[in-house]
């Protein structure tokens, strides 16, 4: 039987408790998520493409079940280049979803095989984004709890403290 494999493509800048409980409800229902860190972003990044890759790869270090990777230009292109139709995204808001529904249905209007699967994060996650966490981490704000440890470090040694 074939493995069950999503990916969850993001900028993941940096990545945060929110990605990690969607990453862990997924794992409910696949095998494997690739978490696929995208090089393009109309975000401005505090961290470099390997840096996000390395901080997302030592979180899950280890687990056989998360595979990350990059890619760039269309996400519909990389899940062709990997055999890969279904692609998991995160909501928090209402707001999230009306982006997230158009960029679905223009997937599918890429490549009719490409499936999306919403997933809601805990409660407790809901206020967390990375924009946030790099805010309240450059104002030296404690971020402890919306990030894993290893991200808490990158922070305190991008804003120097």
């Amino acid at each position: 039987m074939k493995e069950k494999i999503a990916v969850y493509p993001g900028s993941f800048d940096p990545i945060t408790n929110g990605h990690i409980d969607v990453i862990k409800r997924s794992l409910i229902f696949v095998d494997k998520v690739v978490v696929a860190v995208s090089d393009y972003s109309r975000k401005n990044l505090l961290f470099t493409k390997e840096e996000r890759i390395n901080l997302i790869k030592t979180v899950y270090h280890g687990n056989k079940r998360v595979e990350v990777d990059s890619f760039s230009g269309l996400l519909v292109d990389y899940l062709k280049t990997r055999d890969i139709e279904l692609i998991i995204r995160g909501l928090r808001a209402v707001s999230d979803f009306e982006y997230e529904f158009q960029m679905a249905l223009v997937n599918r209007k890429l490549n009719r095989n490409i499936e999306t699967v919403f997933i809601m994060p805990g409660e407790e996650f809901f206020f967390i984004s990375s924009s946030i966490v790099k805010e309240i981490a450059s104002l030296k704000g404690d971020v402890s709890e919306m990030v894993p440890e290893v991200v808490v470090k990158a922070l305190r040694k991008k804003f120097n403290y």
